[in-house]
């Protein structure tokens, strides 16, 4: 008797994965070490990552699938969220988010064109993208340093009987003041988006709760690009607990479509057939049948593989990039003459993106950055720095029908003008830690 073909599959798939961990083992576990540059951010994985790409490739299953499903499920757990829907990267996790809340399954909480969204400008572009492309018109508020996050001072000056939503970032990894944030929210009946692809792990107490960012407003988005906290290569995530907001999203994630059928299935409803939508036929088929002018942003099942394993040393990530900080911290704290120091949110504890250092005045920030990229210092300056500032505003900077300015961006544009940073990823060592602190000092001991 022939061995059954599934126990040969399965030991052919082991062979293979043997040699895989193999490969890992002679061609990729020092990789990170070999680099004399000390890069702001990197991909760290083990040969499980190697071990669950291969094995899903070799299923050949290539749209999203069994372990996509694995990984919403686990990280909607590790957020304390009860939806997650996986895409393919984090700028398409904002526009899902955003574009869920003009669906007209909202009623008179949709947003519309020229309706007002707050925000900020001092951050990453595609927070605001969404806004503008729809139509809708981003409120921008200052920020405060050294947190970096809005200006929870000046929320009440830019809302407006416009206004339908706050959409904000965790900036660095720093949440924003969570509770106020929400309390405004609530006050003008406002929906909350929280981009959180900085700041996957970070914690907001409050009394004797511990609350996960990402899981305090009405959405939040992750991205699982190569510098962030957990990567996939490509990906990103939207999350709710609002079963509405997750139908909505499924359905603009999947071409706009009214049917929730997981890849594969066919009649989860039990009404394929039999269901009258809009003017179309009786019984039109429900899986061809559109609710939304949707998108097609999923990711594939192998890359869902590899964030299964990311998840796994996901606190480990945390633990060491928040030490990370603490000893750039302590081995930079003497030079309060030449920086403001980055300060944590009150009542958090950040999951760190990086080491945000601000010049203080005579302290040329060109100069800094120069010398510490000749160093092999890899640095970046806090985004954009202010969005507004960009070439893509010059043809709508004086419609005050696309965008709007409250109060002004004084602070905004000290950041643009003076603020960079430093990486804390997990895969710096000891020693890369040591060379950024000296470098840091003997350059402005040079100025």
């Amino acid at each position: 008797m022939g061995i059954d073909i599934n126990i040969k599959k399965q030991q052919d798939k082991d062979n293979i994965l043997n040699l895989v961990k193999q490969y890992y083992e002679n061609y990729h576990k020092n990789k990170s070490t070999e680099s004399k540059y000390i890069n702001y951010a990197g991909r760290v994985y083990d040969s499980e990552d190697l071990e669950n790409l291969v094995s899903s490739s070799l299923d050949f299953w290539l749209t999203s699938g069994e372990n996509t499903s694995r990984f919403e499920n686990e990280f909607s757990e590790y957020i304390g969220t009860k939806y997650c829907s996986l895409v393919n990267s984090g700028s398409s996790a904002n526009l899902l988010a955003f574009m869920s809340l003009t669906s007209p399954l909202l009623g008179n909480r949709k947003i519309n064109r020229g309706d007002e969204v707050i925000t900020v400008a001092a951050g990453f572009p595609t927070t605001i993208s969404p806004i503008i492309q729809y139509g809708a018109i981003p409120v921008f508020v200052d920020i405060t340093i050294p947190e970096y996050n809005i200006d929870v001072q000046k929320l009440e000056d830019a809302v407006s009987n416009k206004t339908k939503a706050v959409m904000i970032a965790h900036t660095m990894g720093n949440p924003f003041e969570l509770l106020k944030v929400k309390q405004f929210c609530d006050k003008y009946n406002l929906w909350l988006i929280e981009d959180n692809c900085d700041a996957l792990g970070s914690k907001y107490f409050i009394k004797d709760k511990t609350i996960m960012t990402g899981s305090f407003g009405d959405l939040a988005t992750s991205s699982f690009y190569p510098p962030h906290h957990i990567t996939m290569g490509e990906g990103g995530a939207v999350y709710t607990s609002n079963f509405l907001l997750h139908k909505i999203v499924r359905s603009m994630r999947d071409w706009g479509r009214d049917c929730m059928c997981s890849s594969g299935e066919d009649n989860r409803c039990g009404h394929r057939f039999d269901m009258q939508y809009g003017t179309l036929p009786k019984g039109y088929d429900h899986k061809y049948v559109y609710s939304h002018f949707g998108y097609n942003l999923k990711a594939t099942d192998m890359q869902a593989s590899i964030g299964l394993a990311q998840l796994k040393k996901l606190p480990e990530f945390v633990k060491k990039r928040i030490q990370n900080h603490s000893i750039l911290y302590e081995g930079l704290k003497d030079l309060n003459d030449y920086f403001i120091l980055p300060k944590a949110t009150e009542n958090t504890k950040p999951s760190w993106f990086g080491f945000v250092l601000t010049c203080k005045e005579g302290i040329d920030r060109k100069y800094i950055v120069t010398q510490l990229e000749s160093l092999g210092i890899q640095t970046r300056p806090l985004f954009a720095g202010n969005i507004i500032r960009h070439p893509c505003f010059d043809s709508i900077k004086n419609q005050s029908d696309i965008f709007r300015i409250s109060d002004n961006l004084n602070i905004t544009d000290q950041v643009m003008n003076n603020t960079f940073w430093i990486g804390v990823y997990p895969g710096m060592t000891d020693n890369n830690l040591s060379y950024m602190i000296d470098s840091i000092k003997k350059t402005v001991k040079n100025i």
